[in-house]
């Protein structure tokens, strides 16, 4: 993939003469030579290129962080699906008209239903209407490079008190088998995403999600893991060595507040994480979701995903 290049931009070198040497005037650095001299370092730590080990890195957000993921040099950018469903035809078609004009691209979107009246499981299901949506949103997310379409979606798929957890299980797998249908004729897929027991009360491990793959059984329909749900349910890593040929995506955050990654040291876990995602030879992307910003957080998280997957 084509990356953004940068200028290298160096100051002015500094007199190294002894005093009594020195010329009688001397030239101080201007504003202009500290500006170039501090423009040139802060460009130099941005990364030309993020992708490595065929992983490519990008961010989850607004699309007015679009632009940003570009200039701090990741590799994607991963918006929300509903919020693209959720655009007027004119501020969608600026949106696009950004990502085409751009070096990168939306390889994923997140949060794929949001609308509370499209319900996956309940006594209210309208499979028809999800699929209507569905078709509209994934032309959407298409044009705009997207091939992962992940379903976390906890409001969707939230078994009301008391309903039966198998018959939640049946409408699953029969909204993945429509949905899957949906973006398999699109060259896409939909990614199941575990969520943690705060956020969903069904399919909060990777081993749910992948008994999910199998029963459901559809090229269309993969899954994806989230370190910060596997840790917090705290399930083996193992699982994504376990899940290999089901897994096409990837979502990362420091599981200490669900932050931007900075450091190895954060988690005691990230070690093995990242030797089995080397060891299985993954080839996909990893998406940061979590608190941080580019300004503050972006080339440490690169520098991060670079150093784990060396």
């Amino acid at each position: 993939m084509n990356r953004r290049s940068f200028l290298n931009l160096s100051s002015r070198p500094a007199a190294g003469t002894h005093r009594e040497e020195m010329p009688k005037a001397v030239q101080c650095p201007t504003r202009r030579d500290v500006l170039l001299s501090a423009a040139g370092a802060a460009l130099a730590a941005i990364p030309a290129f993020a992708k490595i080990r065929g992983v490519e890195f990008g961010v989850t957000g607004r699309p007015d962080d679009f632009l940003k993921c570009e200039q701090y040099g990741f590799d994607y950018f991963e918006p929300s699906g509903s919020g693209i469903a959720g655009m007027t035809d004119t501020v969608f078609a600026a949106f696009h008209d950004q990502v085409k004009a751009s070096k990168i691209y939306c390889q994923s979107v997140i949060t794929l239903i949001s609308n509370p009246k499209l319900k996956v499981v309940g006594p209210d299901v309208d499979l028809d209407a999800i699929a209507s949506y569905l078709d509209s949103t994934l032309d959407r997310c298409k044009s705009l490079g997207v091939s992962v379409a992940v379903w976390g979606s906890a409001g969707s798929r939230r078994v009301p008190e008391g309903y039966s957890r198998d018959t939640a299980w049946d409408q699953i797998k029969a909204y993945l088998k429509r949905a899957g249908e949906i973006a398999h004729s699109k060259q896409m897929v939909i990614a199941i995403e575990p969520l943690r027991k705060q956020e969903s009360n069904i399919i909060n491990t990777g081993a749910e999600a992948l008994r999910l793959v199998h029963e459901v059984n559809h090229p269309g329909v993969k899954m994806i893991i989230d370190y910060f749900h596997m840790r917090t349910e705290n399930e083996d890593p193992e699982i994504v060595r376990t899940a290999k040929a089901e897994i096409v995506h990837m979502h990362f955050a420091n599981p200490t507040g669900r932050r931007w990654p900075h450091s190895p040291d954060e988690d005691p876990v990230y070690a093995k994480f990242f030797e089995i995602v080397k060891a299985i030879n993954y080839q996909g992307g990893i998406s940061i979701e979590g608190t941080g910003t580019f300004e503050a957080d972006g080339a440490a998280s690169l520098a991060f995903f670079k150093g784990e997957m060396a």
